[in-house]
């Protein structure tokens, strides 16, 4: 089982360059530094937290971020904790990593008094979509935006 030889810890000062190394892994089209940047930003403006997953023994290979948004499309509560990414390295999926990051996150934030965990994936990932579902998420809508610039 995953909880046997994989812990989950909350992010800590010593831990950035991880955390960095992993939204670049989740997020590649942001550079190293703008992750850093973007990171000071959105932990004192949006409570960010970060957890990360390693082997008892070994690596850190894999981590989870929650924001508190003022609202969620689709959610019931205001403010909500929102996961903001989630990213297991490749060798580490669909070995339950996943439920065990939502799942200690979870309980951190009941413990805070929400209700819910919301979250949200592009349409067309399929992939993050079923990993919800199996973590418990619920479908609440789909939807396309659209934009026209006016001249």
């Amino acid at each position: 089982m995953a909880g046997d030889t994989f812990s989950v810890r909350r992010c800590g000062p010593s831990d950035r360059a991880e955390w960095i190394r992993l939204r670049q892994a989740l997020w590649p089209h942001v550079t190293a530094q703008a992750h850093a940047e973007e990171l000071a930003v959105l932990i004192e403006e949006t409570q960010l937290c970060g957890w990360l997953v390693s082997d008892r023994n070994g690596p850190v290979v894999g981590f989870a971020e929650v924001s508190i948004r003022p609202y969620a499309t689709g959610c019931t509560q205001m403010p909500v904790a929102f996961l903001e990414g989630i990213f297991l390295e490749t060798a580490y999926r669909r070995q339950g990593l996943g439920r065990l990051l939502i799942e200690q996150i979870e309980r951190e934030y009941v413990a805070k008094g929400f209700t819910e965990l919301c979250s949200d994936a592009p349409l067309d990932n399929d992939i993050s979509h079923q990993a919800h579902a199996r973590w418990g998420f619920d479908e609440t809508q789909r939807v396309v935006y659209f934009r026209k610039p006016l001249d």
